[in-house]
């Protein structure tokens, strides 16, 4: 039977989602704790790889088993070999059609910029720290040229190894709360380092180094090199994947939002 879950992680200590040969990673833990609850070695898939550092209130899983269990035992079991940083938030029996990375129609993530003079203690793992004033109207005004289906080549690590780079954003926001500034970018599926790289460009426009209308020279340029810095992976979340409403998968990622 095919399996469905919901798990949530706070990506600091991990060498991001992928197992590798070397270093803690998020996969590597998930496969081990639900192979324990299985009895058997499973593989996990899921809906979108995070980086070293990223969180997750969401990320969404499928693994293939042949073990019955019920799904609280999933949740229960899952969590109980899990270290404390991943937990696993729901589980149910899909039908075999439901792919977790294939079956996703669109993805949210949020970048979390701190923007005050000096650093924070308590954010330093949650947040990315801009000590400059910045203009989130500016930024907003930036984000507008980037909304539709583009060629992203400007937008995405050099190492990307996806096969195109067109990619359709359909929600591109950023506000303000507090000390506290959100990018919020909903697309049918992203680039390696594609949000980051946004949150790079809309803070260069933040702190008026360049104008909005500089985001679509970026765009146009098809070149890494025109798009300035990669913002760093701390305060960027993946917090819900949306998938077509026959498959009945459960949406409890949670948005974090710090400034009041």
């Amino acid at each position: 039977m095919r399996i469905a879950l919901g798990v949530e992680y706070d990506g600091t200590d991990f060498h991001g989602w992928q197992r590798q040969r070397t270093g803690r990673t998020v996969q590597g833990c998930v496969e081990e704790a639900l192979s324990r609850v299985a009895d058997h070695k499973l593989a996990v898939v899921c809906a979108g790889r995070t980086d070293t550092g990223v969180h997750a209130t969401e990320q969404v899983i499928h693994i293939d088993t042949v073990a019955v269990r019920e799904e609280k035992a999933w949740i229960r079991g899952g969590n109980a070999y899990l270290p404390s940083d991943i937990r696993v938030q729901w589980a149910r029996e899909v039908d075999e059609s439901f792919h977790a990375r294939f079956s996703a129609r669109r993805r949210h993530y949020r970048y979390v910029i701190l923007n005050r003079p000096y650093p924070s203690a308590q954010f330093r793992h949650r947040a990315s720290w801009v000590y400059a004033q910045l203009d989130e109207a500016a930024m907003r005004a930036g984000a507008i040229h980037l909304l539709g289906e583009h060629d992203f080549t400007s937008f995405r690590a050099l190492a990307c190894q996806a096969k195109h780079p067109i990619r359709t954003i359909h929600t591109l926001d950023v506000h303000r709360c507090g000390d506290f500034i959100y990018i919020d970018v909903v697309a049918n599926a992203f680039l390696h380092h594609m949000v980051r790289c946004i949150a790079g460009v809309l803070i260069t426009i933040g702190r008026g180094e360049a104008s909005p209308e500089w985001v679509r020279e970026v765009l146009e340029a098809r070149d890494r090199a025109a798009g300035g810095i990669t913002a760093p992976a701390t305060g960027l979340y993946l917090v819900a994947v949306h998938y077509p409403a026959q498959f009945v998968i459960p949406r409890i990622g949670w948005l974090p939002e710090y400034g009041r």
